[in-house]
């Protein structure tokens, strides 16, 4: 084979755009430049001064941790691939001549925007953004949680009991380095006969669209009815409200009628006190639209990369799933917008 030239290296990031086209739509359709003045806000946290190397413009590692999240990559395995995969380096904005900002270079940043509290003002930007562009709540709010598994820890029953009475257990104190890698937020939750370590993503979505309009990060221990306060958006346009019967029970019925919603939630059966067939019609019927919560959560483990998260402690794994919700919310658009499957 011959040598390649300009044209032929261009015609092959053109193929190979056409064959995977969603970097490259991402890049074309998401208001990129919208995100700026609040990357800028949360980049400018604890620089003291301007001396010293030029800063890499925060919108690149923005970027940087966007792919991060619909790949589900470590930070030292974001570094590699966009070093490696010429979709990658295009999208982030930089070429072949630029220096890939590192893997410490990006968990810095993130920690940046963390600590400034930006994470959340970014989700918040673009659901502004979808409702400029006429795709605000409608029809509707369907709530529901998922798992989000953590490393789990091996520590002893004695150990685990000190850590949920809010205490370190004796000895961690004095080894910074083991303490480090102890996650003290995750819990264990017991869910149909199986047992799991980690945290929840709570979400609330729009019937009409299918956008997360709202989340919340707890430990896995947490009942998915204690979010529903927090996830119900008011600004819906319509009243209606789907959940399991997780979220079932009297006082919820109360909350919803409170806020002036239509609870369509799943009636729940009790011990001597069965379901009546008629019931279970009716939660079939729910489950028609309820079902559309599953769809996200089934983006995340199958179309980006899994739900397994690499982060200690409740405050980092709010900022990772902020950024992962947010994530999807991009594809979600690009889906709404060409009315086409999006797999990334």
């Amino acid at each position: 084979m011959g040598q390649r030239g300009f044209w032929d290296e261009q015609q092959r990031v053109a193929k190979l755009q056409e064959k995977k086209p969603v970097l490259k739509r991402l890049s074309d359709s998401i208001p990129w430049d919208k995100f700026q003045p609040i990357l800028d806000q949360g980049y400018a946290q604890d620089r003291k001064s301007n001396a010293g190397r030029k800063r890499i413009d925060p919108l690149i590692l923005f970027k940087m941790l966007v792919l991060q999240q619909l790949f589900n990559l470590s930070d030292d395995e974001l570094e590699f691939q966009v070093n490696d995969r010429r979709s990658f380096e295009e999208f982030v904005g930089l070429g072949v001549m630029n220096n890939i900002p590192d893997a410490t270079t990006v968990a810095l940043f993130r920690e940046r925007l963390r600590k400034a509290g930006v994470i959340g003002e970014l989700f918040e930007m673009f659901e502004a953004y979808l409702r400029s562009q006429g795709l605000q709540a409608r029809g509707g709010q369907i709530i529901d949680a998922t798992l989000v598994p953590v490393p789990k820890q091996r520590n002893t029953r004695d150990e685990n009991k000190e850590i949920k009475a809010g205490r370190l257990p004796e000895g961690w104190e004095e080894n910074p380095d083991r303490l480090r890698q102890k996650d003290l937020d995750a819990r264990w939750v017991k869910k149909n006969g199986i047992n799991y370590f980690g945290y929840k993503n709570s979400i609330c979505i729009d019937v009409d669209h299918g956008f997360i309009r709202r989340y919340a990060i707890t430990p896995a221990n947490i009942h998915d009815s204690q979010m529903l306060p927090r996830l119900l958006d008011p600004e819906n346009e319509h009243d209606y409200v789907w959940a399991d019967s997780a979220y079932s029970g009297e006082c919820f019925e109360d909350l919803l009628s409170l806020g002036r919603f239509e609870s369509l939630i799943h009636d729940k059966g009790a011990r001597n006190h069965p379901l009546s067939a008629a019931a279970k019609d009716l939660n079939r019927v729910k489950s028609a639209i309820r079902a559309c919560v599953e769809h996200v959560f089934g983006c995340m483990t199958m179309s980006m990369g899994g739900k397994l998260t690499r982060k200690i402690g409740l405050a980092r794994n709010e900022a990772w799933w902020g950024l992962k919700n947010l994530a999807f919310n991009f594809l979600r658009y690009l889906q709404r917008i060409s009315h086409a499957p999006v797999v990334a």
